[in-house]
């Protein structure tokens, strides 16, 4: 690594167990280097904002995994201070607002008309896709920091503890539990699972990945992407933090610290694995997987057996997202608030606009061309390119 502990901080990171993201172990003094400079550049991507709001605090200046949804014509968000909002996705109108006066921690997610979010007391609230209305609430072991997802019925949630709730979408009744132990040591945050068919697939702590059956809860299939190494608990984390990325019929997951690999969806058996150090996370294309690594430099890695198709470190210690695709170009947000654009096919940088004055911690949503931000501060935009 190349950013380093002062002993001090050393000793309370092992000193008991707790659960951190790297990015805020330093400040930029502690780098070896600091977060790379931008630099004037001819730009070449004619963005621009089609709307832009605020969400109340955003995200109040916690690590919390609060990001934009878009379902049909609507965009959800959620402030930290308990502010669900759903906006027109074409204007950026608020249609409704609900305040839940909540600590919410995760979300929100929406399908089956309702809006889902986790919060901070261990709870995963319901609300009305259509109007905002409570429809339920119900408790889990822990804090939500990741998305609560829902498909065939079933809501599931991730837990800050190492569990997967299944939840039914009707009542908030719990109708499976997995039960994954963690380590002593992990990041702060956790991966949101991934509905496919009748499958949820969750990356966990433990660097485990894992698919269950929605309907039961049932084991499919467990595979290890990373196994920890090392002597302290610091050395030995290999969190999947990012979420994983399903590509046909393959899952790609990447540790903290540790390996990306290559998963087959059906059987489980790992593909290819390669080492990598990510805590952002992936996108993909029909062609490509990207990825922000743990020093902030972009990736492009061939799918088929995961070498490295071009790197950038033009945005080295940037705290970038995950990378999304937009057209021919690779979009990702940064510590100061802009957006920057690369090219697919080489990874040079070809552009950046700044949207907002806070960081932009989750990655962008990209739906029908139009991006959709939401920064830590609350601010929320919609954005184009007219080239495309």
């Amino acid at each position: 690594m190349t950013r380093y502990l002062s002993i001090s901080l050393l000793a309370l990171l092992l000193s008991g167990c707790g659960s951190m993201n790297p990015v805020d172990w330093f400040t930029n003094e502690d780098n070896s280097e600091p977060p790379a400079e931008l630099v004037e550049m001819t730009e070449s991507v004619p963005a621009r904002i089609l709307w832009s709001t605020s969400i109340r605090d955003g995200a109040d200046e916690q690590r919390v995994k609060l990001v934009p949804f878009v379902d049909g014509d609507r965009v959800y968000a959620a402030s930290r201070s308990g502010e669900v909002r759903a906006l027109d996705a074409a204007t950026g109108r608020a249609l409704w607002s609900v305040d839940t006066d909540l600590e919410i921690s995760g979300g929100p997610g929406a399908g089956e008309g309702l809006v889902l979010f986790g919060t901070s007391n261990g709870e995963v609230v319901a609300l009305d896709q259509t109007a905002g209305g409570e429809k339920w609430r119900a408790r889990v072991s822990s804090e939500v920091l990741s998305v609560p997802k829902t498909g065939q019925g079933v809501v599931v949630v991730h837990t800050i503890d190492g569990k997967l709730f299944g939840l039914d979408a009707l009542t908030g009744n719990q109708k499976w539990i997995y039960d994954r132990s963690i380590p002593v040591l992990t990041l702060h945050g956790s991966s949101s699972p991934v509905i496919v068919g009748n499958s949820v697939i969750g990356g966990f702590a433990s660097g485990k990945l894992v698919m269950l059956n929605l309907l039961s809860g049932e084991l499919l299939w467990e595979i290890t992407v990373s196994a920890p190494s090392g002597r302290s608990e610091l050395e030995r984390m290999v969190d999947i933090d990012g979420d994983p990325l399903v590509v046909g019929d393959v899952v790609y997951a990447v540790t903290y610290q540790g390996e990306m690999a290559a998963v087959s969806l059906q059987t489980g058996v790992v593909l290819w694995r390669r080492k990598l150090s990510s805590y952002a996370g992936m996108g993909a294309d029909y062609a490509q997987i990207y990825v922000s690594d743990d020093a902030d430099h972009v990736l492009s890695v061939d799918p088929g057996n995961g070498s490295a198709l071009w790197k950038n470190k033009k945005l080295q210690y940037r705290k970038l997202t995950a990378p999304v695709v937009l057209g021919e170009r690779i979009l990702v947000g940064d510590f100061e608030g802009y957006l920057h654009f690369l090219s697919r096919v080489d990874g040079r940088l070809e552009g950046r606009l700044r949207v907002a004055k806070s960081a932009i911690s989750t990655q962008p949503l990209v739906i029908d061309g139009i991006v959709y931000i939401y920064a830590d501060g609350g601010e929320m935009a919609a954005i184009t390119t007219s080239d495309l």
